[in-house]
């Protein structure tokens, strides 16, 4: 059974809406972009990168503005803050990749390591964050934080805002702006 088919399985034991079930669905997901992107020639390749790129952007943004507050409060500071830093560094990374040309080799190798980096994150989530919501946060609660990162994540960006990544307060004071922007910016492409 593949990681992402363990995410999945995982996620379908829970509650629907269950915060850590959207979250884990996503990374299986994530994790299906990444092998479509990395197998993919030509259109379909950077169709698929936009996807990746899209989802990657509203996923991150969605697990600051909703999840990052909570883990701060049940698995503490350090877990928030190290999570907000990898997400933040992530974010440049692919602000650089959406600027290359996805047919060229060193597009390639920096998406394998941007891969390695992204799917090391996902992991620390998997293992650090999200058991530590179940204990402390009654079932109703984390499926209003799930229905909360559905609600924030259509708002949320669809392209990498290094400057506002990390940042539970610039997410929530920016993100809507520049959503907008990208939403456009996406319609028009």
């Amino acid at each position: 059974m593949s990681k992402a088919d363990e995410e999945r399985a995982q996620a379908a034991r829970l509650p629907q809406d269950d915060v850590v079930g959207i979250l884990l669905e996503q990374h299986a997901r994530i994790r299906d972009l990444f092998a479509d992107v990395k197998t993919a020639e030509g259109e379909h390749k950077q169709q698929a990168f936009d996807e990746l790129r899209a989802l990657l952007a509203v996923h991150e943004t969605g697990e600051e503005m909703v999840l990052r507050p909570v883990t701060r409060d049940v698995a503490g500071a350090e877990v928030s803050e190290a999570r907000n830093h990898e997400e933040e560094a992530a974010n440049r990374v692919l602000a650089e990749l959406e600027k290359m040309d996805v047919g060229s080799a060193e597009f390639d190798t920096r998406l394998a390591q941007f891969e390695m980096a992204v799917l090391e994150h996902a992991e620390h989530e998997e293992q650090e964050e999200f058991p530590t919501l179940h204990p402390a946060r009654a079932e109703e609660q984390l499926q209003r934080m799930g229905r909360r990162l559905r609600t924030a994540e259509k708002i949320a960006p669809t392209h990498p805002h290094p400057a506002i990544a990390g940042s539970t307060t610039a997410q929530w004071a920016v993100g809507p702006f520049a959503s907008l922007v990208d939403r456009v910016k996406d319609a028009v492409k």
